[in-house]
């Protein structure tokens, strides 16, 4: 099992950059492929970035390719989402979340743990 808590999120203008934190407790953090996604208001939680166990491997939603980044440190537990180019229509609520299965999903329900979430919010 492995507990997920998001940080980093905040208000920022429109073209500003924001990191997102995602530390993990446990030893087996290497051993999930993690995934970002976030939530807007009404709606069901959206897929954003993908990165492998090892980190070599990532994949990204269209909406947000070229301006996020996905990487991980193994070593810190940790996993972070650089956001840049921001929009106001990148606000909503953002989480982290483990995968145990060694295929590349966008799908929230095969994830198996989630943290709590950070709010990001971008001005106009």
């Amino acid at each position: 099992q492995v507990q997920l808590v998001e940080s980093g999120g905040g208000l920022v203008q429109a073209g500003g950059s924001l990191r997102l934190s995602c530390a993990g407790s446990g030893r087996t953090f290497s051993s999930y492929a993690m995934g970002w996604f976030r939530q807007f208001p009404g709606k069901e939680r959206e897929f954003i970035a993908r990165i492998s166990k090892s980190g070599g491997s990532t994949s990204y939603a269209d909406s947000v390719k070229g301006r996020f980044t996905i990487s991980r440190d193994n070593a810190k537990n940790t996993v972070y989402l650089q956001m840049n180019s921001l929009k106001p229509e990148d606000t909503a609520l953002y989480y982290c979340a483990a995968d145990r299965g060694i295929l590349v999903t966008t799908m929230p329900q095969r994830y198996d743990y989630w943290g709590q979430g950070t709010q990001v919010t971008v001005s106009s």
